[in-house]
């Protein structure tokens, strides 16, 4: 370190976070530098680059993951607070740590999104990081925290995502082709805002177009409070039963800010089989899919994928993203995802913008 960099520090306020404890040990091995990496994408996208010097260290025998900010405002630290592992935030001060309150945006018990257990379920902790680096590209701050914010996930499996996006406040829309999925999340969510004594209206129906069945949609509007629901403060869960490729058949051109979804491994999912009975590959899904999802996003908005390296090599994906008129993310910390989940699978995201 430098005489000049030693100087900048003495201005600067060190923060530390204490990682949550993950229930998948092995992500848990990886999350510090998961999360490390997600700090990095909200400082630069996000919050003006105003976060320096992230990094793990031990303070009095706990990891910790460490960084310096002079300018984080009240509004930043709202922002942070919700950082997939976060689990306590704190101000370095003479080498004491200052507990500062962590005012996340979650609006619902988190019991949301880890209730539904089933083989194959996506990590709650990195859907919650894929969310957030989408959305740290996608939207300003003030967008992010004030809601509003409509997110689809075109092969949403039992809503892992839809129930995240929900958690902010936002809406969540989905596809899903596999039948099972489809009505084990369509009776999960009325059943659970019923639980939690929650007011809400359920509406299941056929969706058409031009005269042609496209699938089974069901429909959930609901509020956080009776206050919110009485004054048409609501929000919407929205799943349909139908091939991800005829997306476009189901929503509106332009309709979501951002599209987030983890893509069929070619080992827990099997390969998708669509209307007219012909089996498709994850990479050929995607090749054939990413077109569809672009003509869904807004100017403006972003697009997650995570995805089976093993499968589908970086550079591929990157191409399909581009061909569909898509800015790839390019920048160190999104070369730094990548991570094992198990033998069979190494699990990396990629994140690309769509030009206003």
């Amino acid at each position: 370190m430098s005489a000049q960099q030693c100087k900048v520090h003495k201005f600067m306020q060190q923060y530390a976070m204490l990682i949550s404890p993950s229930a998948n040990r092995v992500y848990a091995r990886t999350a510090a530098r998961m999360a490390a990496n997600e700090i990095r994408v909200f400082s630069e996208h996000a919050l003006d680059g105003v976060i320096e010097d992230v990094e793990e260290t031990a303070l009095g025998g706990v990891p910790y993951l460490v960084f310096r900010s002079d300018t984080l405002t009240d509004r930043d630290l709202r922002l942070l607070a919700n950082l997939s592992s976060l689990y306590a935030l704190f101000a370095v001060r003479d080498r004491l740590l200052e507990p500062l309150a962590v005012e996340r945006l979650d609006r619902y018990d988190d019991d949301l999104v880890s209730i539904l257990k089933y083989v194959g379920k996506t990590n709650e902790q990195f859907t919650k990081l894929l969310l957030n680096v989408t959305a740290a590209v996608a939207l300003p701050p003030d967008r992010i925290l004030g809601g509003g914010v409509k997110v689809f996930d075109p092969m949403c499996g039992r809503g892992t995502t839809l129930n995240q996006a929900a958690m902010y406040g936002w809406d969540g829309f989905g596809v899903e082709v596999d039948k099972r999925d489809f009505e084990a999340y369509s009776g999960f969510v009325p059943r659970w805002l019923k639980d939690k004594r929650l007011k809400h209206s359920a509406v299941s129906s056929r969706v058409k177009r031009d005269g042609r069945a496209l699938g089974q949609r069901t429909r959930v509007e609901f509020a956080a409070t009776k206050e919110r629901y009485r004054d048409g403060d609501l929000q919407v869960l929205e799943i349909v039963n139908t091939d991800t490729l005829r997306s476009g058949e189901v929503f509106k051109k332009r309709a979501f800010d951002l599209i987030v979804t983890d893509a069929p491994y070619g080992v827990q999912h099997a390969a998708v089989k669509d209307s007219r009975a012909l089996t498709r590959r994850p990479t050929e899904l995607l090749e054939a899919s990413i077109p569809v999802w672009t003509e869904l996003l807004r100017p403006g908005g972003a697009i997650g994928v995570s995805w089976n390296t093993h499968v589908t090599e970086r550079a591929a994906l990157a191409a399909m993203l581009e061909a569909a008129g898509l800015a790839v993310c390019d920048s160190e910390p999104f070369h730094d995802f990548e991570h094992r989940v198990d033998q069979a699978i190494n699990r990396d995201l990629i994140v690309a913008r769509k030009p206003r």
